[in-house]
């Protein structure tokens, strides 16, 4: 059973992702949520009460979409409040999240990297 978990948690994508904003992506119906990092939201999506990162969210976004060059692998470790699935993604160009990180168009936030996966493999 756990095989067939973990199979099915490290998988290629099937489908060619587009950039949401700058840490979520769409591949088909699934929307992803990069782990481990915040990005600048697109207008009108900071509701009042939340601290968002600051930043540019169309380059933060055009960033990310920069990336999106395949083969592309995902291993989804479950879902966030919003039902989107929590994922590191890589493609042709390494780890998304790093790229965003390593482009300084995200912020690395270490209680959204789920067992550190993500400030590991930036390093």
């Amino acid at each position: 059973m756990l095989s067939l978990i973990a199979a099915i948690a490290a998988q290629a994508l099937t489908c060619t992702p587009v950039a949401v904003d700058g840490d979520t992506l769409r591949c088909g119906r699934e929307r992803i949520r990069l782990l481990a990092i915040d990005a600048p939201e697109m207008p009108g999506h900071c509701r009042r009460g939340r601290r968002c990162v600051t930043g540019d969210p169309f380059a933060s976004r055009d960033s990310l979409a920069a990336a999106l060059r395949p083969p592309f692998t995902i291993r989804r470790v479950g879902f966030d409040h919003y039902g989107r699935t929590l994922a590191a993604v890589a493609g042709a160009r390494g780890d998304l999240s790093c790229w965003q990180l390593q482009a300084r168009r995200a912020r690395y936030r270490a209680d959204w990297d789920n067992g550190h996966m993500i400030g590991d493999r930036c390093r």
